[in-house]
């Protein structure tokens, strides 16, 4: 064949490619697709072809090829397009917990009567920013695979799921059917609720040390008689009753149970301070709120196993949530879904707006587990008022949140310019001012726990990650007293 020869069949063949490409373009509407592998082919025949011009035996090698491609795409679409191979099931709760590791399963089933190759990719919520939800799986003919993965909201809400796209390949992979599973769902974000698991399972197993909760040992008398038993080294010889030892002619001691039916408020601040987020893992952040509100729940469980009744306040710039402190059966689902519904305010905290509306509301002496944040003395100077008037008609605990990054600031102390030990690097002027900054905070932080003390007033400095275990801890030792 001569060069003019080859010319028209050359434009020929490249325009029938055209064709085919536009084609199968089209199919893509249809949910076809070609893969990676078609292109590669397809340049390496248009590369065989235009290479014929210069070797004639190529140009007839380069058709062949094309003409193989072509069949092969075919009996690769008739394949995939034989019967609705593919169909995927989602797994998850129907409420996900805030700050937890939520699971999500995804259950393949194959209809095909030989093995594909499948690519999972799940329309999880926007607000994951997850760009990693893709699994490719094998699936044996007429068989099964699940893909499992794990989501970690920050935010409490409802959360949208949108379809599951299946994307499947035969061993040869030169297209793709894409099939469309699952409907769209929403799922609502409690408070977290899995850590409330988490402490109902340890506690049925007396493990509750393994999570950091102390065993606090009962002091004093404020408590109720329960029964009398037989002395033992080591009881308290106070307990002695000793009309009983005269009668039996034996020491016999009094045993004491601690009160019950004590009313436990947890009082979160829902101000602008609240607002700042901290780390929990993998890059996730989760404001001081969603942490006060994750220990608030899990401390009226506690608080609701000890016999105790649990209740809840909320206040921003004005006195918001109430609900009475309760021991009833329904009480943790309601205030599950109170703290469910709430939300940071942006305005100033108002602590004679919390006053005035527990004065209205709580009548008995309670126990109050103030979760705020205070930043420097002026912001506690502003409030001091307010917090003592609460601690002379309640028993009041204030909990407020330690900076981790300020803390590894100050632990590492930075040398001065000019007097670096030797082998150390002199640390920039921007270094010395972070940390001389860092500790003025750590003094603050502790002159406010001092000046809390002061007043009578008792407080927590914790760190959000501790901030569960720490609250409940001094939960027990205030009720051991």
């Amino acid at each position: 064949m001569t060069k003019n020869q080859r010319n028209p069949a050359f434009f020929s063949i490249f325009l029938c490619v055209l064709k085919i490409s536009a084609y199968l373009c089209d199919l893509s509407q249809k949910e076809m697709y070609l893969n990676k592998r078609f292109y590669y082919i397809l340049m390496a025949v248009i590369l065989t072809i235009a290479l014929g011009y210069a070797v004639k035996p190529l140009f007839t090698v380069g058709r062949i090829m094309l003409l193989l491609l072509a069949v092969a795409v075919v009996a690769d679409i008739a394949l995939l397009w034989s019967r609705r191979g593919i169909n995927a099931f989602r797994t998850l709760s129907p409420r996900f917990s805030n700050g937890d590791d939520n699971p999500v399963s995804i259950r393949l089933e194959s209809n095909y009567p030989f093995a594909v190759h499948a690519e999972v990719i799940d329309e999880v919520p926007v607000v994951f920013q997850r760009r990693d939800i893709l699994f490719k799986v094998p699936v044996r003919r007429r068989g099964e695979a699940t893909v499992t993965y794990n989501l970690c909201p920050t935010e409490r809400g409802i959360y949208g799921f949108g379809h599951v796209r299946v994307f499947v390949s035969t061993r040869m992979g030169l297209a793709q059917r894409r099939f469309t599973c699952c409907e769209q769902q929403d799922v609502k974000v409690y408070p977290s609720y899995l850590m409330l698991r988490q402490y109902e399972l340890l506690a049925m197993s007396n493990n509750l040390t393994e999570m950091g909760i102390k065993r606090i040992r009962r002091i004093g008398h404020n408590t109720d008689f329960e029964q009398i038993k037989d002395y033992v080294v080591g009881d308290d010889y106070r307990t002695i009753n000793w009309r009983a030892t005269a009668r039996r002619h034996q020491l016999l001691v009094n045993v004491y149970q601690e009160e019950r039916s004590q009313q436990v408020f947890s009082v979160i601040d829902k101000g602008r301070m609240m607002q700042q987020a901290f780390a929990v893992h993998d890059g996730n952040r989760m404001t001081l709120l969603d942490y006060a509100i994750n220990a608030a729940l899990v401390l009226s469980y506690v608080a609701v196993n000890k016999q105790d009744k649990a209740g809840l306040v909320t206040f921003s710039d004005h006195f918001e949530t109430f609900i009475p402190a309760s021991r009833k059966s329904g009480q943790m689902q309601t205030l599950q879904e109170a703290l469910y519904a709430e939300h940071t305010q942006f305005g100033e905290t108002d602590y004679s707006a919390l006053l005035a509306g527990l004065s209205r509301h709580v009548t008995h002496r309670a126990l109050l587990i103030l979760f705020t944040s205070f930043t420097s003395m002026a912001a506690l100077r502003r409030q001091l008022q307010y917090l003592r008037q609460l601690a002379s008609r309640h028993r009041l605990l204030v909990v407020f949140f330690e900076d981790e990054e300020l803390a590894s600031l100050t632990s590492h102390p930075a040398t001065t310019p000019g007097g670096s030990p030797s082998g150390t690097s002199k640390p920039t002027t921007e270094q010395v001012y972070q940390h001389v900054i860092a500790e003025k905070f750590a003094y603050e932080q502790r002159l406010i726990v001092q000046t809390l003390r002061q007043y009578g007033i008792q407080s927590l400095l914790t760190t959000p990650q501790n901030l569960s275990i720490d609250v409940i801890n001094k939960y027990l030792e205030i009720k051991s007293r």
